[in-house]
């Protein structure tokens, strides 16, 4: 075999010096060599000549380095394919709505906020919107849209439940491949693949073998047609799931709560999880006719009674002494929160979980709004009007929650029910939309929109024409007071994602810019021209949105 020279000798001049000693260097002596720069770290073995060429022997050095290990690599073992994603059998999007949907998941990532200066909507907030009417038209997501969909509803987790809808067995597929998308599988039964509910050995596999999300969705589907069997399904398992999934699977039992489910929650009321005894006692007391609520309307009523004592009908109250073993099992918590009194905490508990009619017949027969309206002894009734109030929302009761709320244009403080807003706006979710909508109409006309906001959020989008109309007369007031937009930025965001898209020419009108007023703000006048720009200009593209999905 012909001698041939070594591809790392180095020529200089007519010497030629082997760069063997380089060679023999590990590869990370090598790239610390590069970044330090030969000059202060020469490539060479400690205490062993230096090149005469010290760059040279090191790109000689590193190309035989990169020969070796590409030469030394064994080929790669290739994994089994992975199995076909489930055939999607939804119509394809209108071209038009494709590429709108491309456009919101590229720009999803821009700035936004209520603060926002410009007249361009923003168009991070129109993506649960577009969501939400594709998938009441039943389209498809397309194929190549399903990394970017996948990963806005990684960073965004309100958006999950409608994206991953949106995405059907295909992005569920993809979810599977990625684990940056493993939330996809672990925290929403989205598009989980479902056997057939008539085969109880595919049912009974998936629910012992499959993963959390897809066990929550079966559980779902066998509770929806047919309720006994998803309780049988439950316990099998039961008393060996972990607490934070115990919790969960009994969560789903809200739906189609009934006195067949009786039994099986009471049994929870011992179990080993504290919030999983106080969820079944929950859900107990929903139930009028079960012997919790029983329980806790004996109780209740012990404590809570007319009081004919005085000049008129009134109500008399002696909160509990003790919590007591049987009431601790009954879902009753004994340690209050910092700052709440034992005895009225324990009160508040006993209300909440008593049915509401024990109170209809305890007081004679009245009606709720009337029993609300009875003054109430030793400075109880905000205690007892607040516990009414959650009872009212547990038992989904509309006649309690219309007496609770009261009239809206009643000062807050002054209401039958409680002044808290929050509690309030989970009055209001009980109600129908019509008169939902109607009640927060008056309020705003009444007060204003500086305490509407949460009750807004419980309003039906897009707002029926009287709740739309008062919003938008309640924000001109604000503006023609003189003050920022951003005071109102809240319910401006509000407007531009809920008010109806039909109402954007009638507000055309509010862009125009105002003349200052002596006492206002300085510029208010065209930030708030700005901001109806922007409402005007969002309402326009959400009906455009809406025309594509509909074409």
């Amino acid at each position: 075999m012909p001698h041939t020279t070594s591809p790392t000798a180095t020529t200089t001049g007519t010497t030629t010096t082997a760069s063997a000693p380089v060679d023999s260097l590990p590869w990370e002596e090598l790239v610390t060599s590069a970044l330090l720069g030969t000059d202060r770290r020469p490539p060479a073995p400690r205490g062993g000549p230096v090149p005469a060429d010290a760059p040279a022997a090191l790109l000689d050095a590193a190309a035989l380095h990169t020969v070796r290990r590409r030469a030394g690599l064994l080929p790669a073992v290739p994994e089994a394919r992975p199995a076909p994603a489930a055939p999607d059998p939804r119509p394809a999007l209108p071209e038009a709505a494709r590429h709108r949907l491309a456009h919101l998941l590229a720009d999803r990532s821009a700035p936004s906020g209520g603060g926002r200066r410009g007249t361009a909507p923003d168009l991070t907030e129109l993506i649960p919107q577009w969501l939400a009417i594709a998938n009441r038209r039943g389209f498809r997501a397309p194929p190549a849209l399903l990394p970017a969909l996948l990963d806005a509803a990684r960073a965004r987790t309100d958006l999950r439940p409608q994206a991953l809808a949106f995405a059907g067995p295909r992005g569920m597929w993809l979810a599977g491949l990625n684990p940056d998308w493993k939330f996809a599988l672990r925290g929403s039964a989205s598009g989980a693949p479902q056997p057939g509910l008539t085969d109880p050995d595919a049912v009974a596999r998936l629910w012992e073998e499959g993963l959390f999300a897809e066990r929550v969705a079966l559980l779902d589907a066998v509770r929806a047609e047919d309720p006994p069997a998803a309780l049988t399904l439950l316990a099998t398992t039961w008393p060996t799931e972990r607490a934070e999934d115990r919790l969960m699977f009994l969560d789903s039992l809200r739906s189609g709560l009934g006195g067949a489910d009786e039994p099986f929650l009471e049994q929870a009321l011992s179990d080993r999880s504290r919030n999983v005894r106080a969820t079944a006692a929950e859900l107990l007391s929903a139930l009028p006719e079960s012997a919790l609520a029983g329980r806790m309307a004996a109780r209740a009523l012990s404590c809570v009674h007319p009081d004919r004592t005085g000049a008129g009908a009134s109500i008399a109250v002696e909160a509990p002494h003790e919590c007591d073993a049987d009431m601790q099992r009954d879902g009753v918590t004994a340690v209050p929160p910092t700052g709440r009194g034992e005895r009225s905490w324990w009160l508040g508990q006993l209300v909440e979980a008593t049915p509401l009619g024990v109170w209809e017949e305890r007081f004679g027969g009245r009606a709720a709004d009337e029993i609300v309206a009875l003054p109430v002894a030793d400075d109880w009734a905000e205690e007892l009007h607040t516990a009414w109030c959650r009872a009212a929302v547990r038992q989904r009761n509309p006649r309690w929650s219309r007496a609770l709320l009261g009239r809206p244009s009643e000062p807050v403080a002054n209401g039958p029910g409680t002044a808290s807003i929050a509690e309030r706006s989970k009055l209001l979710a009980i109600l129908d939309e019509g008169e939902r909508a109607s009640w927060v109409a008056e309020f705003i006309a009444a007060h204003g929109l500086s305490e509407a906001f949460q009750l807004l959020g419980v309003c039906t989008v897009p707002w029926a024409g009287p709740l739309g109309r008062a919003v938008v007369d309640a924000l001109d007031i604000a503006r023609d007071g003189g003050s920022y937009p951003w005071s109102f930025s809240g319910v401006m965001g509000l407007a531009e994602r809920c008010l109806d898209p039909a109402e954007a020419d009638r507000l055309e009108v509010l862009t125009a810019a105002q003349d200052e007023q002596e006492d206002a703000s300085p510029g208010a006048g065209g930030y708030w021209s700005e901001a109806f720009q922007r409402l005007v200009s969002t309402l326009r593209l959400r009906a455009a949105m809406e025309a594509e999905l509909m074409a």
